[in-house]
C-alpha cells in the first residue's frame, strides 16, 4: 500500500510538474515571438514590463556562462525534491509542502529545459521601482516556493514532521516493518 502511494504521489508530480513547466514554456515562446528585438511593452508604467532578455546564468545574473554547473546543481536539486515526495508522509498536514515540491519542480524544469535547449533561460518579467532582475514564470514558482518553505519551515512544521527524512539503514527499516 506505502509503494502504491508512492507512485501515486510521483504520478501527481509529473502531471503537475507538466503543466506548470507547459505554462512556463508557453509563456517563454510568447516572449521571443513578440518580445525579442521589440521595445518594452509597459503594463504598468514606471512599474511592470515586459522586457525581453537571454539570461545566461542564474538568479541575479550569477553564474554567467556556467552552463554545466547549472544543469548539474538543478538536476541535484530535482533528485532531492523527488527524495522528500517519495518520503513525505500521508496527510493533510503535509500537503503544503507536497505543493511545494510540485512548483519547485516546475520552475527547475523549465529553467533547465530553456538552458539545455538554448543554452540560456528567457527572462521576460522586470519590475523596475527597484530594478529587480528580469525573471519568468519558473523564476516566480521556485522563489515563491522557496519563500514559503522557509516561512513554513520557521512557523508551521515542526523538527519532529522532518523525521521522515532521515536515512536509515536496512536493518532499521528492517525493525519497523
Amino acid at each position: 500500500m506505502e509503494q502504491k502511494r508512492r507512485i501515486q504521489s510521483f504520478l501527481e508530480l509529473a502531471v503537475s510538474a507538466a503543466a506548470l513547466t507547459g505554462l512556463d514554456q508557453w509563456t517563454k515562446f510568447l516572449a521571443v515571438k513578440h518580445l525579442k528585438d521589440q521595445a518594452d511593452i509597459a503594463l504598468i508604467p514606471n512599474v511592470l514590463y515586459l522586457h525581453y532578455l537571454e539570461n545566461r546564468g542564474a538568479a541575479f545574473g550569477m553564474f554567467q556562462n556556467q552552463k554545466v554547473f547549472l544543469v548539474l546543481l538543478t538536476s541535484l536539486i530535482l533528485v532531492g525534491v523527488c527524495y522528500v515526495l517519495w518520503k513525505l508522509p500521508e496527510g493533510k498536514h503535509f500537503v503544503p509542502l507536497k505543493i511545494l515540491c510540485f512548483l519547485i519542480t516546475a520552475g527547475g524544469i523549465g529553467n533547465l529545459t530553456d538552458r539545455l535547449r538554448l543554452n540560456y533561460v528567457v527572462d521576460f518579467i522586470y519590475f523596475s521601482p527597484i530594478d529587480f532582475p528580469v525573471f519568468n514564470i519558473a523564476d516566480i514558482y521556485v522563489t515563491v516556493s522557496m519563500v514559503l518553505l522557509f516561512l513554513l519551515v520557521l512557523f508551521y512544521y515542526k523538527d519532529e514532521d522532518f523525521q521522515f527524512l532521515k536515512w536509515k539503514s536496512p536493518k532499521q527499516q528492517e525493525q519497523e516493518s
